[in-house]
């Protein structure tokens, strides 16, 4: 089924715009269609898309409880800008408490799978609260991004979380991403002038060097595939 309504998307929206693909998913599933963002470049590209043209999504974000102070900056100036709602989901603060007292403040430093546990109580398990009863799931994934994410499609069907996911900007480029800000005003992140292009929890981002990889600044520490569970799951 989940298949039949891929291609059904794709094939309805192949040759509209991504302002026109976005109004068509408001009015194809209403009430249904949400979009999650971490105030990153691309999540600000695709917020000024909705707001500026009114489109009937809900934007929300996850506070994780260790963002950087930039990243509230910027929220705020988001509210400022648009005068329009962006929904905060917090993880529950009792799984919060219970890491700390029995693997203290920094546990992710120690394993990968430390970290991975905090990423989930800290991310997944909100996002999990903020998708459930919606139809499709908005997200700033480029493909540029991460090798992780080369195969990706523009609509896809989520498993793990039982929605249709649909990535507008996958194909687009850090220079369009880029343009697009500067052309239309969009607040950004400070930090990304000092060199933070992926930027999530303050004590698991860094800046990246000339040269490096863009997810090489996310848990620096670690030679894994550079990913906390949000966008993990396998397609069915």
């Amino acid at each position: 089924m989940s298949t039949a309504i891929i291609a059904s998307l794709e094939a309805k929206t192949k040759d509209f715009s991504l302002e026109e693909t976005l109004a068509f998913l408001a009015e194809e599933y209403p009430e249904k269609v949400i979009f999650s963002t971490s105030f990153g470049q691309e999540d600000q590209v695709i917020t000024d898309f909705i707001f500026k043209n009114d489109v009937a999504i809900k934007v929300f974000t996850l506070d994780t409880g260790r963002l950087f102070q930039e990243t509230y900056d910027v929220f705020h100036r988001t509210l400022k800008k648009y005068k329009k709602q962006i929904e905060v989901y917090f993880p529950e603060a009792a799984a919060v408490e219970n890491l700390l007292q029995t693997k203290g403040p920094n546990s992710f430093y120690d394993s990968v799978e430390n970290r991975k546990e905090c990423c989930f109580i800290r991310k997944v398990v909100p996002l999990r609260k903020a998708l459930a009863g919606n139809s499709v799931w908005i997200t700033g994934l480029r493909a540029e991004q991460s090798e992780n994410r080369h195969d990706l499609n523009l609509f896809e069907y989520d498993g793990g979380f039982e929605i249709i996911k649909f990535n507008p900007l996958l194909k687009w480029t850090l220079e369009e991403v880029e343009n697009h800000l500067k052309e239309f005003n969009v607040p950004q992140n400070a930090l990304h002038k000092e060199g933070f292009v992926s930027i999530g929890c303050a004590p698991c981002t860094r800046a990246i060097f000339p040269g490096e990889d863009i997810r090489a600044g996310r848990w620096w520490w670690e030679s894994s595939h550079k990913e906390c569970g949000l966008h993990g799951a396998k397609k069915e």
